[in-house]
């Protein structure tokens, strides 16, 4: 058998010829001859590596026989893809974080001699990892769906630091509506992102949401910890109209005014803020505490009920619920702390009929917009100052 050819590494894209020095070598590297194996790995080597650059090994005048990237410390191998040709091979699943990785790749040239090539690579070690918390809870929807005016929220365990930043999470995130529906993501603050369609979601729309930030740069020695994929389902629609000048709340099922009962929203001192709100949570009973929003035992204003058939619509304390002690306002006046109140029977309908992504329209209630950060306040954003509100804008 012929003795085997040195082999040269070229580090900048780990080259493997198979060459013949002449007596005259100046020792200056040539190219490679017409027919000559080449078998190339990029990356070549290197360290702090994205873990999510893909790992690719090329051949010339060569067949691949076998490629492994190994994990150093644990002996796992990364997943790939050979060519039907055997000329290339491809990475088929991430690298792991602060972690070193042995490539050897392995052919034979058209002389059938075997040939090998090998490079090591190390990735980078994030100081933080950010996970990407969806809501609502897939769970929570999987039997029901959501409502119509549900948005699609990613809460991250640390925060997006900088515009660029923010821009490659983006990039990373996406909700595909069948049918296809426009939308757009708005940054509430650094760790929430909400994605809404331009008008309420269609019934029947299927939503398929990923978050692919795995290996993503969220700024600060922060990347992220995994990905995210979750389909939704938009059930029928489902939207109460609350009108402060009437004292009454009309429910539309699939556009089609199905039931109107008398309510008593927020009083002067707190009134109910305006604007299409979303239901959040569902609670057969629920302890209503004015501490959670500042005012506290010993204050006035201080109250703490336990109330039936509850309905959150905003993280400030407003809810759709039962209470017997106003039921005699209900219909002509407004004297709640800024919940919507219903009578027993009314309430229980309610809570029966409607549920998380569902909507509840506030108008002539005397109170401020909802705010855009307060839960669901997304529907008080005109479209052109939402779109306004992506990093990628």
């Amino acid at each position: 058998m012929a003795p085997k050819k040195s082999l040269l590494l070229l580090p900048l894209a780990a080259l493997l010829l198979l060459s013949a020095c002449s007596a005259g070598d100046s020792g200056e590297t040539a190219a490679p001859e017409p027919g000559q194996p080449v078998v190339r790995i990029e990356p070549a080597g290197g360290q702090d590596l994205s873990p999510v650059t893909p790992i690719t090994v090329h051949t010339e005048n060569a067949g691949l026989t076998e490629v492994t990237v190994a994990n150093t410390a644990r002996g796992t191998q990364v997943k790939g893809t050979l060519a039907p040709d055997r000329t290339s091979w491809t990475s088929a699943e991430p690298l792991g974080y602060g972690a070193s990785y042995t490539i050897t790749a392995k052919a034979v040239d058209q002389q059938g001699k075997p040939v090998e090539q090998q490079a090591r690579i190390s990735t980078l070690t994030p100081k933080q990892q950010a996970e990407p918390n969806l809501i609502p809870a897939p769970g929570a929807v999987a039997q029901a769906g959501i409502g119509v005016g549900q948005p699609i929220v990613f809460q991250f365990s640390q925060p997006v630091k900088g515009d660029a930043a923010k821009a490659n999470v983006e990039k990373s995130l996406s909700v595909v509506s069948e049918p296809a529906q426009e939308g757009g993501w708005y940054w509430i603050d650094d760790q929430n992102v909400h994605y809404r369609p331009k008008e309420y979601w269609r019934p029947g729309t299927t939503l398929k949401v990923a978050a692919k930030v795995y290996g993503v740069d969220f700024g600060g020695g922060v990347y992220g910890a995994q990905d995210r994929e979750e389909t939704y389902r938009v059930h029928d629609s489902w939207v109460a109209k609350a009108d402060g000048n009437t004292e009454q709340m009309q429910i539309f099922h699939s556009g089609a005014l199905v039931k109107t009962m008398p309510i008593s929203m927020g009083k002067d001192a707190t009134p109910t803020h305006l604007g299409a709100h979303v239901i959040s949570e569902k609670h057969e009973s629920y302890t209503m505490d004015s501490c959670t929003y500042g005012v506290c035992q010993g204050s006035p204003g201080y109250y703490r009920t336990q109330e039936k058939w509850s309905l959150r619509i905003s993280n400030d304390g407003e809810f759709v619920h039962e209470n017997p002690n106003s039921v005699g306002q209900q219909g002509s006046s407004n004297v709640s702390h800024g919940c919507i109140n219903l009578n027993a029977e009314n309430a229980k309908w309610f809570f029966d009929n409607l549920g998380l992504g569902d909507v509840v329209e506030v108008t002539n209630s005397g109170g401020p917009q909802l705010p855009v950060w307060d839960l669901y306040g997304d529907w008080a954003v005109p479209w052109e100052q939402w779109v306004a509100g992506s990093a990628l804008h």
